[in-house]
């Protein structure tokens, strides 16, 4: 898993630095995720957690990750959504989304391998875990947008 995110994060490094200076795509692919919030904008390359299986192991063992990449978990539906940072060697932010791809709440700096529950709340589709920290300095905060192909009626459409 960690190879696949260094392999993508050339692709998405420069791709957040071309969303962040103002140019927006409107093709969604499912190795990545666009956020857009008041003042901002960026894309992250993705590692997708649609599975149990995926969703149970996230960045568990990940040693370093780069600054334009994360793990995109997806939900069959909207639920209560926890975690905890067992196995965790890295700190997180966690980025908790509804159904439409707001954003609900950010979870700053999560502990590694801290077995604390982390709860996204009610209503979450969608979870984006990113390098922890990185959510404030870019000013990602609850109300952002986020869109992605698997967001069935989002609020960000990949036609804009």
């Amino acid at each position: 898993m960690g190879s696949s995110i260094a392999r993508r994060a050339l692709i998405g490094s420069v791709a957040a630095l071309v969303l962040m200076v103002g140019t927006v795509s409107a093709a969604c692919r499912d190795d990545q995720v666009e956020l857009r919030w008041p003042g901002g904008q960026a894309r992250f390359a993705v590692e997708v957690a649609d599975t149990d299986a995926k969703r149970s192991r996230g960045l568990m063992f990940v040693e370093d990750m780069p600054q334009s990449a994360g793990m995109l978990f997806i939900y069959d539906s909207p639920r209560r959504a926890t975690f905890w940072m067992k196995n965790t060697l890295i700190p997180l932010d966690m980025i908790f989304a509804d159904a439409a791809g707001r954003v609900t709440k950010v979870h700053a700096n999560a502990k590694p391998q801290d077995l604390t529950t982390i709860d996204g709340g009610e209503g979450v589709k969608l979870v984006l875990e990113i390098n922890g920290g990185l959510a404030a300095r870019m000013g990602i905060s609850a109300g952002a947008e986020l869109r992605h192909p698997s967001i069935a009626d989002p609020a960000w459409s990949c036609a804009e």
